[in-house]
């Protein structure tokens, strides 16, 4: 358990303050039951699919600002393939979203690698070519959604043998951002192709000389989190049954929660549960100032601050360890 700790400390902390809310919450909103924690879980999961998307290319040392507008163009390709076809269609659409999100993934990771212009400037590029690319495929929200795809977060997961008041408590939305994340993290952290993204945001020198085949490695870690991208911009079109193409806040919120989650802007050191806690943290926030019946400007002004902060501190943290 020690040992445990000491590895885990700033999760466990996060976890820690997690549970101070959920009472917080509770002590504000004393109806606050398991129906409002699945609207939350259902609010997180486009949240969480972008952290995951930025987790995988900050800790290979990099920055991805097209996060947000290829969830936005993913979305509306969805929505817009899915509108007016036969509930079958969208198993088709399904994979082909995901392959596009991976491919445009790809696309940066290999602009980034050829050019060698830094990331940041690549992706901001990017950020722009993909939002007028969504608004040529959905000049204004619209389209469609399976409805098959739609029932799959909605709801609650029923488990034998367990009594209906623990059932209620755990929403399809929480158990498929869960099984998402595990089918691709868990391989990925225990491979080989995961050590070296670690190794190349730990130090790229280092990793070339010990055989680490640099650019290609930062090639699949954008194309991961194109991946992950893609799966928000389902989530997307799944919670609303319509796609958005213009980018929801996700950027800086995406880059707020992995530092909050302990990733270290620096890359090579920090893990997914730290952030995907951490976005769960901000939108709780968010909720309890909605129900003290805080003006909506105010509560932006206050989640801005808090990310600002957060981004800041990160950024400071890196700074440090660097000199």
């Amino acid at each position: 358990m020690n040992h445990f700790l000491r590895r885990q400390g700033w999760v466990t902390g996060l976890f820690a303050l997690l549970i101070v809310l959920f009472i917080a919450t509770k002590i504000i909103q004393p109806g606050y039951g398991s129906g409002d924690f699945g609207s939350l879980a259902r609010a997180v999961l486009p949240y969480a699919f972008a952290v995951a998307a930025q987790t995988v290319v900050v800790i290979a040392g990099g920055i991805d600002l097209s996060v947000a507008a290829m969830m936005a163009l993913t979305s509306v390709t969805a929505a817009s393939m899915m509108a007016g076809a036969s509930e079958e269609y969208a198993l088709f659409v399904v994979p082909f979203v995901l392959a596009m999100g991976f491919v445009l993934g790809a696309f940066n990771g290999l602009l980034i690698v050829v050019t060698r212009v830094p990331d940041i400037v690549v992706t901001l590029a990017m950020l722009f070519v993909l939002q007028g690319a969504a608004l040529l495929v959905l000049g204004a929200p619209g389209g469609g959604a399976a409805e098959w795809l739609k029932a799959l977060i909605s709801g609650t997961v029923p488990i034998p043998g367990l009594p209906a008041a623990i059932d209620a408590w755990l929403p399809k939305a929480l158990l498929v951002l869960i099984v998402c994340l595990c089918v691709i993290w868990i391989p990925l952290r225990r491979s080989r192709l995961g050590l070296s993204i670690y190794a190349i945001g730990s130090s790229e020198l280092a990793a070339f000389r010990s055989g680490v085949p640099v650019a290609r490695t930062r090639v699949i870690a954008y194309a991961l989190s194109g991946l992950f991208a893609a799966m928000g911009g389902l989530a997307l079109t799944m919670s609303t049954g319509i796609g958005a193409p213009i980018p929801g806040p996700y950027l800086l919120a995406s880059v707020a929660a992995v530092v909050l989650g302990g990733v270290a802007l620096g890359g090579g050191k920090g893990g997914l549960l730290g952030p995907i806690v951490a976005v769960f943290v901000l939108r709780l926030v968010r909720t309890d100032l909605t129900l003290l019946a805080i003006d909506p400007n105010v509560t932006a002004i206050i989640e801005g601050a808090i990310m600002v902060a957060v981004v800041m501190f990160g950024a400071f943290i890196t700074m440090r360890g660097r000199q």
